[in-house]
């Protein structure tokens, strides 16, 4: 496993632990707000951690640490995940994934083999919103988004990563494979949030109807607001946060079905 990024200390990633954070490369979507465009664009020239530091910083860090969240990018991309998140758990840590929900072969592996502790998966949009949110069409259509300044200071246009998860008619099999990764977590057994960045431009009060409907039952979801930044991967971008009073009337419209939903971040 490359790791191209260890955050140390986080007191918020992993709810009620204390842990560190672990970013991998790559992704299989382009959704234009997101904030680690470095890591999704060129993870291949990012400068990256060894396997023998981490483990020494995992053994420095026992009983200091509870767990290691492991975020991206994408991480169910790298096929070397389990053996990464056995290292984890062989050391006495628990472990956090973020995941989009694009792979849920090897989320069951993962929940099957006790590799996972908590899961905080990304529901983006609703499902008739998906494809754009989550920048498919540039995939659809092999495309290409604006030019963007990369972590070097070159000039890239952003284009697609080919992945087993995006086959031919991407949008309608991406979406299924999500939906199976909500319900792995919804019968896990285990401590799992769905949540959803929300955007000004890119989502509506229909994505929230229709997110609410398909997530009932869920132990845990929330709404956090967009936070704009020099990384945002498509450049001179439209989107900006909704204001607190327009978050919470999402929020309202979310609890007709989901009663536990919450804010985070405001």
């Amino acid at each position: 496993m490359k790791i191209l990024g260890l955050q140390k200390l986080t007191l918020l990633d992993f709810p009620g632990r204390v842990a560190a954070i672990v970013f991998t490369g790559g992704c299989n979507f382009r959704c234009p707000f997101c904030q680690n465009s470095s890591l999704v664009l060129s993870p291949q020239g990012m400068p990256g951690i060894s396997e023998e530091e981490f483990r020494q910083f995992l053994r420095r860090r026992q009983g200091l640490l509870d767990g290691i969240c492991v975020t991206g990018g994408e991480p169910t991309l790298h096929a070397d995940l389990p053996d990464f998140l056995t290292s984890i758990k062989d050391a006495g840590y628990l472990v956090k994934l973020d995941t989009n929900g694009t792979n849920p072969d090897m989320l069951e592996s993962l929940l099957s083999d006790g590799l996972l502790d908590y899961v905080a998966m990304d529901v983006k949009a609703g499902p008739k919103n998906y494809a754009q949110v989550c920048g498919l069409e540039f995939l659809e259509n092999n495309s290409n988004l604006p030019l963007r300044q990369n972590h070097d200071g070159q000039k890239t246009l952003i284009t697609p990563i080919k992945s087993d998860a995006l086959i031919s008619n991407t949008g309608k099999r991406l979406l299924e494979n999500v939906r199976r990764s909500v319900d792995l977590l919804k019968n896990s057994g285990i401590e799992y949030e769905f949540r959803t960045t929300v955007v000004k431009g890119l989502h509506s009060a229909q994505d929230f109807e229709e997110i609410a409907s398909w997530l009932t039952g869920c132990r845990a979801y929330f709404l956090q607001a967009f936070r704009d930044c020099p990384e945002v991967l498509l450049e001179d971008h439209p989107f900006s946060a909704f204001s607190d009073e327009e978050m919470k009337a999402f929020l309202t419209i979310v609890q007709k079905k989901i009663p536990q939903a919450a804010l985070r971040g405001l």
